[in-house]
């Protein structure tokens, strides 16, 4: 390439810088190419992690190899000193953006491979959602310190900042003083959500009950956490809710939910059948995880007796799914069988035999 320059030293000025651009994409595209192909070559050997190289990786190659080539080659070619000190410059730019893009893009490889690690569809997946959490919350931090280097990096390219180095930094200094009272609320959700990121009392699919609404843990961003209530509406709050005020967590140890159906049924229903029944629904139900079934009478009215039934199921979602399906099948077993049991008022309408004062208007 530098040949090609050199013989190109008569031409007019824009024909080398147009020839190194030219070459420079060309170059680029071509290593772009065969770094591609290698990974998609090496796929058969861990499919999931070059697969992700390659998802994540496409776009971001293009331009960091064309610009560094630009860099060095306009070193070779004639420009005119002020515009080379520009030129210089905004590639300087370019290329600390390029790369700022490729490590962002390097951490969600690897936060693809951790996810494929630490699964969270599996029954049992307490640990895997604790892992997520941190590594989801993490990789956030990991980004905003990414992009913070990089603009740190674009100033100090300048030879005017880097000369007022230090007068610079006092008045960021002052700045950043001002800044932090501005977002103080902001700065308390952010470290807000590192207390949660390590001592968890929240963890990504976790089944919640907050503002009297049950739902999943969907996200935990930087500053706040989204709820995917049951019925697919998403409850937005920031994240010091989760530090400041109370809520119902139901996985917070375990994923494995106790779940509980009442009857009220009449004192004239006999329990045995009743008990029979309802082992044989969970024997014949995939939705129960074969652990506890227990039928009891919990309490009595003047009218009723409450029958409760509990259950467990893998993790919430199956469990209300369970408890569904579980009070369809006894509701139905008493309709069929035993349809005197269902709760009844009874009225007893006698005749008192009590004589009337013959002076009382009758009515």
């Amino acid at each position: 390439m530098l040949t090609i320059f050199g013989e190109l030293s008569g031409a007019p000025v824009w024909v080398p810088a147009v020839l190194l651009v030219i070459l420079s994409l060309a170059l680029g595209f071509l290593a772009r190419f065969i770094l591609l192909r290698f990974i998609r070559y090496w796929q058969s050997r861990d499919r999931k992690l070059f697969k992700s190289l390659e998802k994540h990786l496409r776009g971001s190659m293009f331009l960091f190899i064309p610009l560094l080539m630009i860099n060095v080659g306009v070193n070779y070619i004639t420009i005119q000193p002020e515009s080379l000190g520009f030129i210089t410059s905004t590639l300087n730019v370019f290329i600390i953006l390029s790369f700022c893009s490729i490590l962002i893009r390097l951490t969600n490889v690897a936060q693809d491979m951790l996810f494929i690690r630490y699964d969270i569809n599996l029954s049992n997946n307490l640990r895997a959602r604790k892992i997520r959490t941190q590594i989801m919350y993490v990789k956030k931090v990991a980004m905003v310190l990414l992009v913070s280097f990089c603009l740190t990096l674009i100033l100090l390219s300048f030879p005017a900042v880097r000369k007022f180095g230090t007068t610079i930094l006092a008045g960021a200094g002052v700045a950043g003083i001002i800044i932090g009272f501005a977002l103080q609320k902001s700065l308390i959700n952010l470290f807000a959500g590192i207390q949660i990121a390590f001592t968890q009392p929240i963890k990504i699919d976790d089944a919640v009950v907050v503002e009297n609404e049950w739902g999943w843990i969907e996200e935990i961003n930087l500053t706040y956490v989204v709820v995917r209530i049951w019925d697919l509406r998403r409850l937005v709050l920031p994240i010091t809710y989760f530090t400041e005020n109370p809520f119902q967590n139901w996985t917070r140890n375990n994923a494995q939910i106790l779940g509980s159906v009442f009857l009220y049924l009449d004192y004239s229903m006999p329990l045995e059948p009743l008990r029979q029944h309802f082992e044989k629904i969970l024997g014949e139900t995939k939705l129960w995880d074969q652990e506890t079934k227990v039928l009891q009478v919990t309490d009595t009215t003047d009218k009723t007796m409450t029958i409760r039934m509990l259950m467990t199921a893998q993790n919430s979602p199956t469990a209300f799914d369970l408890r569904c399906y579980v009070r369809e099948r006894m509701i139905e077993f008493v309709q069929q069988n035993y349809p005197q049991s269902l709760p009844q008022v009874r009225a007893t309408l006698t005749d008192s035999g009590i004589e009337k004062p013959k002076d009382q208007p009758s009515l």
